[in-house]
């Protein structure tokens, strides 16, 4: 009988033609008469491997016909070739000498979910957010001119990254100075939800006309096809930006690409090439729910619809999403904005039942930040909900726009910690760091779900500044029933537990971990809650009768909550020995969320160890 594993690794029977493509220049081999049933070869594999191994599905099934037409026209890796984001990369893997390595992706030691640099030549540019590869393109592009190289730049930017502010200031760059750069727009409607702002609606209307009778009528010679497929819009946007403007054509036609690539490579100049896929394309399943078939968990090809049915355990997204629904019953003047996070974020529902007071701001996390500013100074309550990693972006407006102001707002930092498969660019490892030193904001890190809930109704109701509530990506371990809220008081810890010579400041939702430590060496727990202000009557109270204190917090231990505790006995000129126990000085790599907090010490074993290693040495 044969295998999963054995099939996987393209055992000619399955797949004639890609077995034999190792690398683009086997692909390069072929006759272009043989690349459409290669393409039918690429879908079925990757369908097969993401069924066993999870991952991302809907972006790879929509590019396949545009990944093989790019590795079959350009040099690669000589000619450069940048995917923005990433999620659509895994055809380019399997074409580029991975293909036998599918299944490990995304798992611990495995493939990495995006392009990444360490992992392959083909792979330009390590990604994982959105809207970067027009700037890497073009500094690329300068740097061969400048070296006399005669390489091609290529970037492929889908519709939903086209809307982040990065990708603006690259376009009136690269439109500026006219240098020679081929930008393909993915138009397939989607980011990860659904698309929103007056981009897509501007890519609607050159939609509209690429579906026109006029513009699909079948042409006899090939040359006016190309040139009529390529006709360039009078009053087109990207255009007045000083790209020279093609399309849209379809992009899942592998002859029609290659066609229009070919013509275009032998232009010089900054080229916008707009084609429309289909994301989920060939799979209907994904064709018809793109969202739920983003990226997915293992499923069963033959009954997929049933097989593929969401977690039905909730996250603290979920509750988060809950209670907004319920604070927004009682408060018209609340507003929840979203950087194209809704379903991760748990405000799918919050849309439906209060779409007026609801805003998702598209891939634009400095918009959504000074936008909710904005609001807050025209009397509004706004809450911002986004993802620790991605809050990164908008570090500036934070300051400028939020702390200096002393606006009130509150921020639901999701995805704090440790997030698993996406790896070192989705981790939420830094938040307390850059976020810690910032005056007047007050950070809240909750233990359970009981605390984020009052915590969020605390953030939400304290009108003094903005506050943060950063929580993991977990699952709730008791299903909560959200009836009323109590509002904390501000910069308050809590003892858990009594105990003799070591205290063990637990920051967040290590505190189960930090539960088990404590019995064993008889450790007081103390439940922090607050990262700023700290409780620093506690800390003083547990120096007293302690000889060691430990801190335990999911971020970086540069910068993090422990070093507001360091911090804090410093500045009371008092000699303690302190422990700061959290994540290493390096990028988190993938896995899922036991393996790394194993990997890393920060289970209840490798606390213990950790602690009993310290202590040895100063008890």
């Amino acid at each position: 009988m044969i295998t999963y594993l054995e099939k996987m690794k393209t055992n000619s029977i399955f797949y004639p033609i890609l077995s034999k493509i190792n690398n683009p220049k086997d692909l390069r081999s072929l006759s272009e008469k043989k690349l459409s049933k290669l393409c039918l070869e690429i879908r079925r594999f990757l369908l097969h491997s993401v069924s066993k191994s999870s991952g991302h599905l809907a972006s790879g099934l929509g590019v396949i016909e545009l990944t093989v037409a790019l590795h079959y026209v350009y040099n690669t890796p000589f000619d450069h070739l940048i995917w923005d984001t990433g999620h659509q990369s895994y055809p380019h893997k399997i074409l580029t000498g991975r293909r036998d390595k599918m299944h490990t992706i995304r798992k611990k030691d495995g493939l990495h979910p995006f392009p990444w640099r360490e992992e392959s030549e083909y792979d330009i540019l390590s990604v994982g957010h959105s809207s970067t590869s027009i700037s890497v393109g073009l500094g690329l592009s300068i740097a061969a001119k400048k070296e006399g190289k005669n390489r091609k730049t290529i970037c492929v930017i889908g519709d939903g990254a086209m809307t982040s502010g990065i990708a603006f200031e690259a376009i009136n760059h690269v439109g500026f100075i006219k240098e020679d750069l081929l930008i393909i727009l993915n138009d397939n409607k989607m980011s990860i939800s659904n698309n929103t702002g007056a981009l897509h609606e501007t890519l609607l209307g050159e939609t509209k006309y690429y579906q026109s009778k006029k513009f699909n009528q079948v042409l006899e010679k090939e040359e006016k096809f190309v040139s009529n497929s390529l006709k360039r819009r009078s009053r087109n946007f990207f255009r007045s930006l000083g790209l020279n403007y093609f399309g849209p054509i379809e992009g899942n036609d592998v002859y029609h690409l290659i066609r229009t690539i070919e013509y275009l490579k032998k232009r010089r100049g900054p080229k916008l090439l707009h084609i429309i896929t289909k994301k989920g394309n060939g799979y209907l399943p994904a064709e018809k729910d793109p969202i739920l078939w983003h990226c997915v968990p293992q499923f069963n090809l033959k009954n997929a619809n049933k097989s593929i049915k969401r977690n039905k355990k909730k996250m603290f997204s979920d509750l988060f999403g809950k209670w907004l629904c319920r604070e927004a019953s009682t408060d018209p003047k609340l507003i929840a904005i979203t950087p194209a996070m809704k379903e991760g974020s748990g405000m799918k529902n919050f849309c439906k039942f209060y779409p007026n007071q609801f805003f998702d701001v598209a891939i634009s996390e400095q918009h959504a930040v000074t936008f909710a500013a904005g609001l807050a100074i025209g009397g509004y309550h706004p809450i911002v909900s986004i993802y620790s990693t991605f809050l990164q972006r908008a570090y500036d407006q934070i300051i400028h726009d939020v702390a200096i102001q002393n606006l009130p707002i509150l921020f639901a930092v999701d995805r704090s910690g440790i997030v698993g498969e996406d790896g070192p660019t989705h981790q939420g490892s830094f938040d307390l760091t850059y976020l810690r030193c910032i005056p007047k904001i007050v950070i809240m890190s909750p233990s359970n779900e009981e605390e984020l809930i009052n915590m969020l109704h605390t953030g939400f109701h304290y009108r003094k500044g903005p506050v943060v509530v950063r929580y993991p990506k977990c699952y709730q371990k008791k299903f909560l029933k959200i009836q009323s809220f109590s509002k904390m008081k501000i910069g308050e810890a809590v003892i858990k537990r009594s105990g003799k010579k070591i205290a063990i400041l637990n920051f967040g939702t290590l505190i189960e971990e930090a539960k088990i430590v404590s019995n064993r060496l008889d450790a007081t727990l103390v439940d922090m809650r607050f990262v700023k202000p700290l409780d620093e009557k506690m800390i003083l109270k547990l120096i007293q009768n302690h000889q060691v204190l430990i801190t335990l917090e999911e971020n970086s231990t540069f910068g993090g909550a422990g070093s507001g505790v360091n911090e804090c006995v410093l500045k009371n000129k008092i000699f303690m020995p302190i422990l700061n126990i959290g994540f290493p000085d390096n990028f988190i790599k993938q896995g899922n969320r036991r393996e790394i907090y194993e990997e890393i010490g920060l289970n209840s074993k490798g606390i213990e160890n950790t602690i009993q290693n310290y202590c040895n040495k100063i008890i």
